[in-house]
């Protein structure tokens, strides 16, 4: 793990291209917290291909968190976290995007509420939470809008997250970038 990575911080985001190594740092991390840890997975298995995946996910955290399935009503969980725990990891804002996308349509107003509510549940929790997101904005632009809400959603949300968070980790190949941090 990168030394300049403070696991004392407060509220971190993890983002980076897909497959590039964010939920394996955010859980080494939170495994070297005491128990008990909180993982919530936004997933949602709608096919046989996404249940098995969430399947291995859950068996590789084994008993070492204790696991929420919010595909939602992510603010909401957050808030509801009564027992003491170490760490929250949410995983991932861009399937929750989705999520509300599905549901929401593109009906803005709609999200933006989420996303409002998002913030303010991050800013009032005081258990350490770490976020992790897809940047999806470094390719081509897509060839239809519903895809190009998506990526300039999924922009905003990942930018007032890092606007609030202590730190900020951009994930490269399996390599953490510290972008903002407050080195240990």
């Amino acid at each position: 793990m990168d030394p300049r990575i403070n696991q004392q911080a407060r509220l971190t985001l993890i983002t980076g291209p897909a497959r590039s190594g964010k939920t394996r740092l955010a859980l080494q991390w939170a495994l070297n917290l005491p128990s008990p840890r909180t993982y919530i997975a936004t997933a949602q298995g709608l096919d046989a291909e996404m249940a098995d995946r969430i399947h291995r996910h859950r068996e590789e955290r084994g008993s070492a968190f204790q696991t929420i399935e919010e595909p939602l009503l992510l603010s909401t969980r957050l808030e509801n976290i009564k027992q003491p725990c170490s760490v929250v990891v949410v995983d991932c804002l861009t399937l929750w995007l989705s999520n509300l996308l599905g549901v929401a349509g593109e009906e803005g107003e709609r999200v933006h509420k989420k996303f409002d509510e998002l913030m303010a549940s991050l800013k009032a929790i005081e258990t350490p939470v770490i976020l992790i997101g897809n940047e999806v904005g470094w390719g081509i632009v897509p060839e239809n809008a519903m895809a190009r809400h998506f990526r300039d959603l999924s922009g905003r949300l990942q930018q007032e997250i890092a606007q609030i968070a202590d730190q900020v980790i951009l994930m490269v190949a399996g390599i953490p970038l510290v972008v903002k941090g407050i080195v240990k």
